[in-house]
């Protein structure tokens, strides 16, 4: 069993932020990641927002630099693998990684989250043929095509500009009249002639036994319903924490998201979380790199006590 001052599980933006503080506080540490590094970064297309890019970034490649910066720190251990059992024993933290077992006098969670799914029928079986997370990823595989993008927020518009620059028409559904985007970006889409919105809608049905063909709308003004006929559709109606490895200890709100003070500091003492695992309403990638490094001062003065 190896052992750590502070483990972070996790390598999203607030993860490797956390790392790179854990790091230079001198602290032996360990940053945990099952996949690449970077975290939904890896499946967001152009980043327009994020400080000191004025030109705008793509996810992957700012995902890149931030992995790159922690590479200098020799007392830095990157584990790639999946954490399947977390427990608390007599004060010990004991992270299952694998194969192997890692004991932390303190643990910062930045699991993130994942996209939500709509809850239909053969969802899950159409993912991957025809249904999408990804603008990114899998944006051309429908060029030239008639897409739908499911959702209102941030997500949903952003990656709509991107996939409106590859298929030929893109129908934007959302339950409300209105986006919960940021204005700029609504005033985007709304001069992009080849979207088309569909609000007040709900999507009720999925249809294609081997591949989409269409999703069934519903008129929540009228009621009427309708069916559209779809290549690809492309889900971005929220997110659900990464939590199912949590001990029970750990206090959340009633969607799973930790609770903590603005400290990052949860109900267990020497266990942290930052990033969009947090309860809180603003999920940004610039918030979660502050998280990160919040969390990281925080462990530094918790463990400063503890041996103190």
């Amino acid at each position: 069993m190896r052992r750590f001052g502070a483990v972070v599980v996790g390598a999203g933006p607030a993860g490797m932020s956390a790392a790179l503080y854990l790091a230079r506080f001198g602290i032996n540490t360990a940053l945990v990641e099952q996949l690449a590094p970077g975290g939904l970064l890896l499946q967001t297309s152009a980043v327009e927002n994020y400080p000191g890019f004025p030109k705008g970034i793509q996810g992957y490649e700012l995902a890149d630099f931030m992995s790159e910066q922690l590479s200098p720190y020799t007392n830095l251990s990157r584990i790639q693998g999946g954490l399947s059992e977390f427990k608390i024993a007599e004060g010990r933290k004991l992270l299952h990684i694998d194969d192997e077992w890692l004991e932390a006098d303190a643990v910062i969670i930045c699991s993130g989250v994942r996209y939500r799914k709509l809850g239909l029928p053969n969802e899950d079986f159409l993912l991957g043929r025809g249904i999408s997370h990804c603008a990114l990823c899998d944006g051309n595989f429908f060029k030239g095509q008639i897409v739908g993008v499911a959702g209102g927020g941030n997500s949903a518009v952003g990656e709509s500009l991107h996939l409106a620059k590859i298929v030929s028409r893109l129908h934007l559904i959302h339950r409300r009249d209105a986006f919960r985007a940021a204005p700029f970006e609504v005033d985007r889409i709304k001069q992009t002639t080849n979207i088309v919105f569909e609000l007040n809608t709900i999507i009720t049905a999925l249809h294609g036994e081997k591949q989409l063909e269409g999703i069934s709308l519903k008129r929540l003004d009228t009621g009427k319903e309708e069916f559209l006929p779809l290549d690809g559709l492309f889900v971005f109606v929220g997110f659900d924490p990464v939590s199912g490895f949590l001990p029970e200890e750990i206090s959340r709100d009633s969607q799973g998201f930790i609770v903590t003070d603005t400290e990052m500091r949860t109900n267990i003492p020497g266990i942290f979380a930052a990033g969009d695992i947090r309860a809180k309403l603003c999920r940004q990638i610039v918030t979660a790199v502050g998280e990160g490094a919040t969390a990281a001062n925080a462990v530094n003065i918790y463990l400063e006590h503890a041996h103190g």
